[in-house]
């Protein structure tokens, strides 16, 4: 296993069409194990083939209970719902928008061996899969958003919400 090198916006990897996955090998045992390790280390929520230069459609997202969910070849098949919130990506370092997304998302993957199976994530879950799922299709989060957000910006917006919170329950 190696953590790799999460390449940023600028790189034409993040903006192209993946290809599906055929064969279900070493080699894309590697790539999972190597995305997972990355992950780890970067401190994200979720992790795509595209954003190390792997043109494939494998992602690793992680789950409500915290752990680390393979998705090879996945695709949305159903979502409910809306939501409205920050969002943030390893491959745009240091800044966020606000992006709507489906409340509630179920995803269709396979495994590393290739077996089918379906997975279902709520809020932040829900919002990952759609989030590294459009990775795969060379789309990033900026695309859904009207303004990026720097750190200090968001603890700006944030302690005002917080200032107005207060001056409201004291009335």
């Amino acid at each position: 296993m190696a953590i790799r090198e999460i390449l940023t916006d600028k790189d034409p990897a993040l903006h192209k069409k993946c290809h599906y996955i055929t064969k279900f090998d070493e080699k894309l045992w590697t790539l999972l194990d190597d995305l997972k390790e990355t992950l780890a280390d970067a401190g994200g929520a979720g992790l795509a083939a595209p954003q190390v230069g792997i043109v494939r459609r494998a992602v690793i997202v992680i789950t409500a209970d915290d752990e680390m969910l393979e998705l090879v070849n996945p695709e949305i098949v159903a979502q409910e719902g809306e939501q409205d919130g920050l969002e943030g990506c390893l491959s745009i370092p240091g800044m966020w928008g606000y992006v709507k997304r489906p409340m509630k998302v179920r995803v269709k993957a396979q495994d590393r061996s290739g077996a089918w199976f379906e997975a279902e994530g709520e809020e932040i879950v829900a919002r990952c899969f759609c989030h590294e799922i459009e990775h795969l299709d060379g789309h990033v989060f900026s695309e859904h958003t009207d303004r990026l957000y720097t750190g200090d910006e968001i603890e700006e917006m944030q302690e005002k919400e917080e200032r107005r919170s207060r001056r409201r329950r004291r009335r």
